[in-house]
């Protein structure tokens, strides 16, 4: 039978190298929120070629540290981890359906369901901020597309009837999706309907000028 102090040294020595994934699980995820929250900025800007470099430079994170919890699963779904995963999920989401391109699934990626599904419904706010972008320049057809891209994103989340315990609360999510979307329905309707005024005012404008010669 073992003696107590060697069922300590074996603890400390378990423990210790919990602690020392945990610190470098920490770094990775902060490096992972920052890449991110660049890929989103530069894709909002329209600068293809960076926000895919921070995209790229993000997953190479993402699986060195998926390597270095291999062996402490508790850790990697711990919240901070799954957060920073969740962030490069809506990176990669906005920015594949901003510039057109097919969407990127959870095991490309390489993060759990729940994570991938919540990144989702995090991308629509940036999808929101996207179309207002647009519309300060007059309403687009881009607007549009993005705001149907947003109704089928909300119409699939819906259908993601689980226990919150099994999707990190994305009922909650899902519930403020509705919100943002119908804001910005409201949004692209006052748009279109300025711009129908501002046309109907230019072609009376032209019509009184020609009646006036």
């Amino acid at each position: 039978m073992d003696t107590l102090a060697s069922i300590i040294d074996r603890i400390n020595k378990s423990l210790e190298a919990c602690t020392s994934a945990r610190d470098q699980a920490l770094v990775h995820a902060r490096a992972i929120t920052r890449h991110s929250a660049n890929a989103i900025r530069a894709t909002h800007r329209g600068e293809v070629d960076l926000a895919q470099e921070h995209i790229a430079e993000t997953h190479k994170l993402v699986n060195q540290l998926k390597s270095n919890l291999a062996s402490f699963p508790d850790l990697y779904f711990a919240g901070y981890t799954q957060d920073a995963l969740k962030e490069f999920c809506e990176a990669s989401l906005t920015f594949a359906i901003i510039e057109k391109k097919p969407l990127p699934d959870p095991d490309s990626l390489g993060v759990e369901h729940a994570t991938y599904l919540n990144g989702l419904a995090e991308c629509i706010g940036e999808l929101r901020r996207h179309c207002l972008d647009i519309l300060r320049q007059g309403y687009s057809q881009e607007a549009e597309r993005l705001l149907a891209c947003m109704d089928d994103i909300y119409s699939s989340l819906i259908t993601m009837d689980y226990p919150d315990a099994v999707t990190n609360g994305l009922r909650r999510q899902t519930d403020l999706v509705r919100g943002i979307i119908e804001r910005t329905r409201g949004d692209l309707t006052i748009s279109l309907r300025e711009q129908h005024l501002e046309k109907t005012m230019r072609q009376l404008s032209e019509q009184l000028k020609q009646t006036k010669n």
